[in-house]
């Protein structure tokens, strides 16, 4: 078939040498003339100069190709002057000749009879080309003249683009008031015209008014997928989609009802405690509560959520269904503090609930994920254990698994993190297949006014960048509420893409009910406490259509008002405030049915040569056939194969074993971070790439055995705080799987502080929530300036949770016990066999905890970094202490130095002890693990030396590093005999110099300083 851009654009009458070029029979076109009936072979021809043609120009061209689609299927489908038109432009006449007025057409026009008609077709044409323009107008700009706003004083600002729409703009697009009743053919870009394909231009615009100028506004044509706008004109724009039964009605009051009685509940029985009601936004319950009916018809299975603090308590209640005896209690000042740990406020805890969805009939299972204060910190952990969950039920589509993100308009426009999320939603490694994203949208944060709070006209323009559509509606309307979110559920399983719902509403109280809005927002606040409450409105409005009757509604109100007020008193029952109720992500099977580990040992770490060297093969080859590798990564893979000869290995390679091998024991690994798979160092490279092919890669780890667990490795968007959010809540969904994150450089982990500070430090003490997280981040002084320096070990030490001033005391089981009870695990290894052994720790323990590994840089390839086969065979353990093992072991008693480091500085003492002839006097003990601290180990190690005074030496700064940590902790152990001299770099404000002169110096000065037998006299 021809390319159809024929009559619209390229028409003119050939010549006769090129009409007999052209190929086909075609139906010869008889026209009368003068001189008697001529015969034009019905010739298409594709030269015309489309200058010649302006009317046909740009779009009008696309809609005159419709029309000719149209005539050529059917020519009775089109108009009559159209038939002719598109007849007479074949026979040869000009574009602007071919058209003859239907009055008075007999069987054989006339061609000199057409000349001269030429203003009434492009009167017709640019007719049409208006209406086009104003239903597009429509579609892309409705939004800005819809009612959204159930306060009428809309804080949306759209002056600087109006939009030209009704009745009386219709001029703007070159029509007027006389073309109101005429009749135009509706394009295929529109849904409005139902079954019928034209409609006069008064009804065109009426239901268009009615799709997009309404309670609810559309944002949608900025999406570059044409398949994906049409589906949602189609939702909104075809007559009549907003109807609804009976039943539907009534569900959707009860569950107003619901919604709004438990604010008022709560409000009667104790008025003076913050709660952070929904009044104002009660219809976000049936939002909620429809968005998840819909999923579960569509065949999801299991949903996680992550929201704020407005109307958390509402959601528990009425969408998870938490006991309400539960919610109450946690109000009750006698109420004991928690069986264990020290708990949170009642508004940022989680929950877990498995239920039969009512609607569907189907089992569905909710979370609601704990949370801080930190609005929108917890929306990449929801999506991270979303993902997880994905994973382990081999739901590859998100057909089974979804989230929903709940959002205030403040944060969500305000919050970078909103972005950092959008951002992961599409990468293979991180999308959950689309998300459902609420916001409700109080028109106010705190008491800040939307025009300081942000540059764009809506808080949910961030999620323009993602193309994902953005449906704003009237909370006050809740019928309009409930269409919208039964159309993101559908989107979301029809496309797997994110989708905004915008709830306009208001917020009755102040930011908890405690506060005073009136100060700022006055005029806001006056129209407030006129404002009519939405269960109001709509019960009224449903009594009016005979939908429900008056008793049946006080009925539905009784009936909820009592359910509550039983559950207030059995709530009186509850003496102990049990944290374990509300956890969000349990591991069943994983703990005793008491919450305890099922025993406090851990096992050898240490693996059989055979499996070493089995790993070692895998770690040096390429396990796929015709893949070529690039040269230089062929030597260092035959520098692998000959390591594992030797017995030994390096950094990369111990790292390779512990995966290995735990991967071999279905263990689940996930490395994530910026350039992990090959290693910002270049000394990782997991992932192999054929040097000939585009795309193909090649990940040896997952060819170590046959029926090994997969082993994930993916470079992360240029994004911390989100990909470490998404990764802490990879690692809540199942305890059987080693979870890692790599900062490029470790002092890029505070851009992540929010979610280390706020979820990996306390989160077990807040919420009962176990996570075995590791954050692998490289460390080291090495004279590349303050940047890259400092992973700022002092920030974590300084959140450990051992008491520097207590020894504890010395049980059988001391070193798994103290892992227990602190809040993280902080090591900094200074060989490649241990942090083999801790790697391995970390899944071998019958309990997680989070794990802060400090990582080298010059060690990766330093000759003396290397560990032996012997120090990593089976009853071989993480060591936390490793203790001096040189000359200075033979006769300790005539020790005079005991040196105590951690991490690189080690092998710089080893060096310049070496060069100063001093290892029988100076013994070097490395603290691996920093905490939970080795009491035990530094006073076996103190003792051995008894004639040694103590230095602690470390290369970072004084007022940096681990001195501060370290140094009371060794005092207590030594019970304060003797003092602890400090060996470093003096304090400073940045965490190292820029000057590499200045940086060899200062290693050069504390050297002296640590190897000084007389250097601390001064300081007695």
């Amino acid at each position: 078939m021809h390319r159809l851009r024929t009559c619209a654009v390229r028409l003119r009458p050939l010549t006769a040498s090129q009409a007999a070029q052209t190929v086909g029979p075609q139906r010869p076109i008889t026209v009368a003339s003068p001189g008697g009936a001529r015969t034009f072979p019905p010739i298409r021809g594709y030269t015309a100069p489309v200058a010649s043609e302006p009317f046909l120009n740009g779009t009008s061209s696309n809609y005159v190709e419709e029309m000719y689609f149209a005539w050529m299927e059917d020519p009775k489908s089109v108009h009559k002057s159209w038939d002719v038109f598109f007849r007479n432009a074949n026979a040869g006449a000009p574009p602007g000749a071919a058209y003859q007025s239907p009055l008075g057409l007999s069987a054989a026009p006339q061609l000199s009879s057409l000349v001269g008609a030429q203003p009434n077709v492009e009167k017709l044409v640019e007719d049409h080309l208006a209406v086009q323009s104003l239903i597009r107008a429509y579609q892309v700009m409705g939004h800005h003249n819809a009612q959204l706003d159930p306060l009428g004083i809309s804080c949306v600002n759209f002056d600087d683009a109006p939009v030209n729409s009704g009745f009386q703009d219709v001029g703007f697009y070159g029509l007027d008031e006389s073309d109101l009743d005429k009749v135009f053919r509706l394009p295929t870009t529109t849904f409005i015209g139902g079954s019928e394909s034209a409609l006069p231009l008064k009804e065109i615009i009426r239901r268009l008014e009615m799709a997009y100028c309404q309670h609810i506004g559309v944002e949608f044509m900025f999406i570059n997928d044409l398949e994906q706008c049409q589906w949602i004109r189609q939702k909104f724009e075809t007559p009549g989609v907003m109807q609804f039964t009976l039943e539907e009605k009534r569900t959707l009051l009860a569950r107003m009802v619901r919604s709004t009685r438990f604010e008022e509940f709560l409000q009667k029985k104790w008025s003076a405690e913050k709660r952070f009601g929904l009044e104002g936004c009660e219809s976000l319950i049936p939002a909620l509560k429809t968005i998840i009916d819909k999923s579960s018809e569509n065949g999801v299975e299991n949903v996680i959520m992550g929201m704020p603090h407005r109307g958390r308590l509402n959601v528990l209640a009425n969408v998870i269904r938490k006991e309400l005896e539960q919610i109450f209690c946690q109000f009750d000042s006698k109420l004991e503090a928690a069986d264990e740990g020290s708990g949170d406020v009642k508004y940022h805890l989680g929950m877990y609930h498995r239920r039969i969805n009512r609607v569907t009939d189907r089992n569905i299972t909710l979370s609601l994920m704990a949370n801080p204060s930190h609005l929108e910190a917890v929306d990449p952990v929801v999506q991270g254990k979303t993902k997880a969950e994905q994973f382990y039920c081999g739901d590859n589509d998100g057909n089974r698994v979804m989230s929903i993100l709940l959002h205030g308009d403040a944060a969500f426009a305000g919050q970078g993190i909103v972005y950092e999320t959008f951002h992961l939603s599409d990468l293979p490694s991180y999308t959950t297949h689309g998300t459902v994203h609420v916001v409700a949208n109080n028109q106010i944060g705190f008491t800040t006014d939307p025009r300081m709070a942000r540059s764009s006209p809506y808080p949910t323009d961030v999620a323009r960048v993602v193309n994902a559509p953005i449906f704003h509606v009237n909370a006050d309307d809740p019928e309009a509420v409930i269409y919208v979110c039964k159309v993101a559920a559908e989107w979301r399983a029809t496309f797997h893409k994110d989708v905004v719902v915008d709830l306009v509403c208001y917020r009755r109280m102040g930011h908890n009910e405690m506060d005073e809005p009136m100060f700022t927002q006055p005029l806001m606040y006056k129209q407030i406490k006129k404002q009519k409450p939405v269960l109001q409105k709509y019960a009224e409005k449903l009594i009016a259509e005979g939908a429900v009757s008056r008793q049946e509604y006080e009925e539905e109100i009784a009936k909820y008002d009592k359910i509550c007020e039983e559950a207030y008193n059995r709530s009186k029952d509850e003496k102990i405030l049990h944290i374990k109720h509300w956890l969000d992500s349990p591991w069943p099977g994983f703990f005793t049915l008491d919450g305890q580990p099922k025993s406090m040992s851990c096992p050898s770490t240490g693996l059989t040569e055979e499996n070493l060297n089995h790993i070692g093969t895998v770690a040096s080859s390429v396990p796929v056939e015709d893949f070529t590798i690039h040269g230089g990564l062929s030597r260092i893979l035959k520098s692998r194969a000959e390591m594992v000869q030797k017995r030994t290995v390096d950094w990369a390679l111990g790292e390779y074993m512990a995966f290995g091998s735990l991967l071999q024991e279905g263990i689940h690994i996930r490395l994530s971070g910026q350039d992990v798979e090959r290693g910002t160092f270049s000394h990782r490279h997991h992932v192999l790439h054929d040097q000939n092919v585009d795309k193909r890669t090649c990940i040896p780890m997952n060819h170590v055995s046959p029926d090994q667990a997969p082993y994930t490795v993916c470079n992360s968007s240029l994004s911390e705080y989100g990909v470490l959010g998404f990764e802490l809540g990879f690692a809540m969904a199942s305890p059987n799987a080693l979870i890692l994150w790599e900062a490029q450089f470790g002092d890029f982990h505070n851009t992540a502080q929010c979610i280390i500070d706020q979820f990996i430090c306390p989160g077990q003490a807040k919420w009962v929530r176990q996570n075995g997280i590791v954050l692998l981040l490289p460390h080291g002084m090495e004279g590349m300036g303050p940047e890259h320096s400092s992973a700022r070990p002092e920030r974590f030490l300084q959140m450990c949770n051992d008491d520097p001033d207590v020894m504890p005391p010395l049980t059988e089981d001391f070193a798994v016990r103290q892992l227990y009870d602190c809040n993280w695990i902080v090591v900094n290894c200074s060989n490649p066999g241990n942090y083999f052994h801790v790697l391995r720790r970390q899944i071998l323990l019958p309990y997680r905890k989070p794990l802060i590994v400090f990582t080298p840089k010059s060690l990766l390839r330093h000759p003396e970094a290397r560990s032996s086969f012997d120090e990593m065979l089976p009853g071989t353990h993480f060591q936390r202490l490793i203790p001096e093992g040189g000359a200075a072991a033979e006769r300790p008693e005539e020790v005079k130095r005991l040196i105590f480091c951690t991490g690189k500085v080690y092998y710089e003492l080893t060096k310049e002890r070496r060069s100063r002839g001093m290892e029988d006097v100076v013994a070097i003990a490395r603290i691996e693990q920093l905490s939970p601290f080795p009491f035990d180990q530094v006073k076996a190690e103190s003792e051995r030396f008894s004639n040694a005074d103590l230095v602690w030496c470390q290369e970072e700064h004084k007022n940096q590093g681990y001195y501060d940590y370290v140094k009371p902790r060794i005092r207590t152990t030594i019970e304060r005999a003797k003092p602890v001299w400090y060996a470093g770099r003096g304090p400073a404000a940045a965490p190292a110099t820029g000057n590499k002169k200045a940086h060899l110096m200062e290693l050069q000065r504390f050297l002296d300083n640590a190897f000084g037998l007389d250097a601390f006299k001064d300081q007695q």
